[in-house]
């Protein structure tokens, strides 16, 4: 049987495709668009999401993934010390679960930072998009999308955020720990309230949870613990 990213990792490729069909920054967005031709995502299997009732939700999702395959491929590969706190099964995951939780976190930070709104502006002007970044932000980060109409595509908002990330949980090895590593550019990890909430939805996915080891695999654990 596929595994469930069988398809995904097929759909990837096509993205920057995808994207380039989207609305360009220039064109005025909606508060709540309806999807069309140009803001659907094509058929995938993708792994379940915090924005999935959103239409353009597909497109975030592989928008984000593909981030973490170039970009910020850093990302899965590092093990923060604050993991276990966030995704119980992270250490011992698979390559596709560990990006899934990043992706995972983003969505679920959508939620505190825009309510899923891609068009969303804070701060006065200050933050747009997805996960509210700033322009200079953006661009200090070398993100693509780098004014406020950019940062209102939420495929490039999403991207960005992984770039972002990939920068500071690398440089302080945690999640949110000491407000530190993805807190530290992004307020809602400093309301423990928002802080739980996002824990409790990123440890409670299928991603996040402990796999059964294989016999190898236990077998190995006996002899390290033997020797």
């Amino acid at each position: 049987m596929p595994s469930r990213f069988s398809l995904l990792k097929a759909a990837i490729i096509a993205v920057p495709f995808a994207l380039s069909a989207c609305v360009k920054p220039s064109e005025t967005a909606m508060d709540t668009p309806k999807a069309t031709a140009s803001t659907k995502a094509p058929t995938i299997d993708t792994p379940p999401m915090r924005w999935d009732h959103r239409p353009e939700a597909d497109l975030w999702t592989a928008s984000a993934l593909n981030a973490l395959r170039s970009h910020g491929g850093v990302l899965p590969r590092v093990v923060p010390a604050d993991i276990d706190t966030w995704c119980p099964g992270y250490r011992d995951a698979s390559q596709e679960d560990r990006e899934a939780f990043w992706v995972g976190l983003v969505s679920a930070l959508a939620k505190h930072e825009s309510t899923w709104n891609p068009s969303a502006v804070g701060g006065g002007g200050l933050w747009y998009g997805l996960v509210q970044i700033a322009p200079p932000t953006a661009s200090s980060y070398g993100c693509k999308a780098r004014s406020g109409s950019a940062l209102k595509n939420g495929a490039d908002n999403v991207s960005c955020a992984i770039r972002i990330m990939a920068r500071t949980v690398a440089r302080d090895g945690v999640v949110s720990r000491g407000m530190r590593g993805v807190a530290a550019d992004w307020g809602p990890f400093h309301s423990s309230s928002k802080r739980a909430d996002m824990i409790a939805w990123t440890s409670a996915q299928p991603f996040c949870q402990a796999k059964p080891k294989s016999a190898s695999a236990q077998v190995l654990d006996f002899l390290k613990a033997d020797g």
